[in-house]
Parts: structure tokens; sequence; C-alpha cells
């Protein structure tokens, strides 16, 4: 694993108001997205304005890292040699390698722990496949553990090109409610690619489903109408999230990014943290019940035995002396006989005696 890059010793990554340590953001997002583009313009952009960051790589399979890395799960994990040893095609191998580097991420926060006073922010950049991560135990595992650390949010890159299909950004919008559901934190929906289409219309379809809906009276299909109701659906939805526009290519809205992970963090502070620690709590209080019902029963179980084992001595013990005392008088019924049989030998021994005597000549 290397070490830290940018970091200067002495920077505080929190300010008064805020919790411990900078936040984090996992980068999140459909393959093609730009993701690891976007992942390389922020190193660059933390880079130019001198502001340290700690930059982890999860996705095993990439052949080049166009960032320098401090945490890159390809230095203790070969995806090749998963692949290999447990027969397993490109999915189950990236899956793989996930699990196997969740085993030791307690370690991986461990490392930054040490260094959160040497960076102002975290970035997380996940495989290519999102379901690979979002949907895994490994891909779970790893956010709760980030986010019980760091104050921590979910950076969801969406195509802005693609998106100008409604039914594609509507498609869009139902995966990143379903992640922010999942991981129950901060959630940026970060439209990629604006040097390209500008993602003023995505702005304006979630702010006014009348504007979606009047680009849907154009075609009347069945999928048409099925993106009309999962939109009516997403408006609660729009609520709760944030949206920014970005080029991963030109740098532009890169400012508003980081403004808006800041505003995001705040709101982990103010409304997730307290969800967080009340739902570990709960956990713990649920583990401990089952633990002391576990011990319940086993005291249970032990004393039945013991009552079983005291029930089945006392039932045979009557038995057990009145067999003892049919073999001691069997012992002394055998012992009497051979007196007897002794007995009767001798006698036989001496009257013989007596007849040779008396068959001598005076």
């Amino acid at each position: 694993m290397s070490e830290t890059v940018g970091a200067r010793s002495g920077d505080e990554g929190s300010g008064p108001g805020r919790s411990p340590g900078p936040p984090a953001c996992i980068i999140i997002g459909m393959a093609g997205s730009g993701k690891t583009t976007l992942m390389q313009q922020i190193a660059a952009n933390l880079s130019s304005s001198r502001t340290p960051a700690y930059l982890l790589n999860l996705d095993p399979a990439v052949l080049n890292v166009p960032y320098r890395a401090n945490i890159d799960i390809r230095d203790s994990i070969k995806y090749k040699n998963v692949m290999e040893q447990y027969r397993l095609g490109p999915n189950g191998g990236i899956l793989t390698c996930l699990n196997l580097f969740a085993a030791q991420f307690q370690t991986v926060l461990e490392l930054a722990e040490k260094r959160r006073n040497q960076f102002k922010y975290m970035f997380v950049d996940t495989p290519g496949q999102i379901e690979v991560f979002t949907w895994s135990a490994s891909g779970s595992i790893i956010t709760e553990s980030l986010a019980t650390t760091f104050p921590t949010c979910v950076l969801f890159v969406v195509d802005t090109v693609r998106c100008k299909s409604p039914m594609t950004f509507v498609s869009n919008m139902m995966y990143a409610c379903s992640i922010l559901y999942k991981t129950r934190l901060p959630l940026v929906v970060v439209f990629n690619k604006i040097d390209a289409e500008k993602h003023d219309f995505a702005v304006s379809w979630m702010e006014d489903y009348a504007v979606f809906d009047e680009v849907l009276r154009e075609e009347s299909t069945f999928a048409d109408s099925l993106a009309r109701s999962m939109a009516i659906a997403l408006e609660e939805f729009y609520k709760n999230i944030h949206s920014v526009g970005v080029s991963a290519i030109t740098g532009e809205g890169m400012d508003d990014l980081f403004a808006v992970i800041q505003t995001a963090a705040k709101e982990y502070d103010e409304s997730y943290r307290p969800d967080l620690e009340a739902r570990t709590r709960k956990r713990a209080e649920e583990e401990q019940r089952h633990a002391e019902e576990a011990y319940e029963a086993f005291q249970q179980d032990r004393d039945k035995n013991e009552n079983r084992s005291s029930a089945r001595n006392t039932m045979w013990a009557p038995e057990e002396d009145e067999r003892e005392r049919e073999d001691e008088e069997d012992q002394d019924e055998e012992e009497l006989a051979r007196e007897e049989t002794e007995k009767e030998e001798l006698l036989d021994y001496v009257a013989k005696l007596n007849i040779e005597r008396g068959a001598r000549p005076k």
C-alpha cells in the first residue's frame, strides 16, 4: 500500500463545529459514466490547490490507475490470480477480491485514522460494475465501516449525454434512490460530461415534473408511461439529494462539487450520524439480547441434563444394590461348595489310607 499522497503534517481535517475527521466520498456510478476519470480530475484539482487528500482505489480489475492512490486494492490482491485460483469469471473475480479486501478493511481505516489530521478529503473509487459493490456484503461492510469512522457521503456519477433519454434519466434516478435508501448516507448526483452536454435539462426535470411530462408527451409508448409513473414516485426523492454538474475532462464545476461535499458532510453530522449511532446501538442491544437468551438457554439445558442425570442415578441405584447383593451371595455359595468338595476329598483320602493299612500283614 502506498503512502499518503500530497499530505502535509499539521493540516487539520476538521474545523470548529465539525465532527472529527475529513469528509469521505464514495464514488459510485454505471460503467462508462466516468468515475475513474472524475477521480483523476479530483486528484489533479486538489494537487494544484495544494489541498491534501487521501485516495483509495477499490477496482481490482483496472489496468491503469490515472492518479496516485494512497491505498490500492491491487497491491494486496491480484485479480487474475483470484480468477485462476477460484476458477471465476470477471464479475465473480471482482466480487471475490472485494470480499478478501473487506476482511482487512479495518487495517485500511487504522492507517487513515493515523493520518486524519493530514488530509482534508478522502475519495474512494469503486469498480465499474456498480452492482458488485452496491449490493454485495463486502460493499456494505466497507461503506458502513467508513461511515462509522468519517463523515461519509456517496457521489453517484451519471452520464449526462445518455440522460437526454427520459427513460435512461429515470432509470439512473431510480438507481440513485435505491443507493440512498440502502446506504442511508447523504447522496450527491454528479452529472458528468457537461462539456459535451449541459445538465440544465436534468435539473429542470428534477425540479419541475411538468417540464419532464411535456417531454414525455412527445411520444406515447409504454416505456414513456412507465417513466412518467416512476418520475411521480421520485418527486419526494429529489428533495433529499443534491446535484451538481461537472466535467471530468475540463475540470468545470469542480468548485461546486467540493462545496456540495461540504454541505453533505454537515448533513451527515446533523441528520445521518444520529441515525447511524441509533442503528448501531440498536444492533448492539439486539446482539446483547441474543447473547443473553443463548446463555439462558444454555443454563436451562445444563440444568435439565443435571436433573436427568440425578433422576437416572436415583432410579437405578436399588437395582445396582440388588445386583451387588446377588453377586456376593453367589460368591458365598461358590465358596461353600468349594469347601464341601475339599472336605469330601479329604475324607475319601483318609478312608483310602485306612483301607491300605488294614490290608498290610502284621
